[in-house]
């Protein structure tokens, strides 16, 4: 399967689902709350890497295989998009790798790098 962790496509962004795996080392931590925060730093890089930020994101779309640990998952939400405020939707579905425990992917359309 070929994808672009990014695309964009004139001021709008698209980044791709992303899970909470540190490509740096190639691990994924066990916890909903640590997997999240990783989602969001996995986004932010990508973002930043074209030339956009968390603050321009306008849709995000979470996707959990299991609404249990939802409540784990939520201060990091608001943490890192609690100001921004962006169109969400939330669903239930099974995610590629059963230790995954969440799935992020955001819209961002660039304002903030830009006059």
């Amino acid at each position: 399967m070929a994808y672009s962790r990014a695309v964009v496509d004139g001021d709008f962004v698209f980044v791709a689902g992303t899970t909470g795996f540190d490509y740096s080392t190639m691990t994924l931590a066990d916890g909903m709350a640590e997997q999240t925060e990783q989602c969001f730093k996995n986004i932010e890089s990508a973002l930043k890497q074209a030339g956009a930020s968390l603050a321009d994101v306008v849709r995000v779309t979470y996707v959990l295989p299991s609404f249990a640990e939802l409540e784990l998952a939520k201060p990091i939400m608001r943490k890192y998009l609690g100001d921004v405020r962006p169109a969400a939707m939330m669903i239930s579905a099974g995610l590629i790798d059963p230790r995954m425990k969440i799935e992020i992917e955001v819209t961002a359309r660039q304002r903030s790098a830009k006059p």
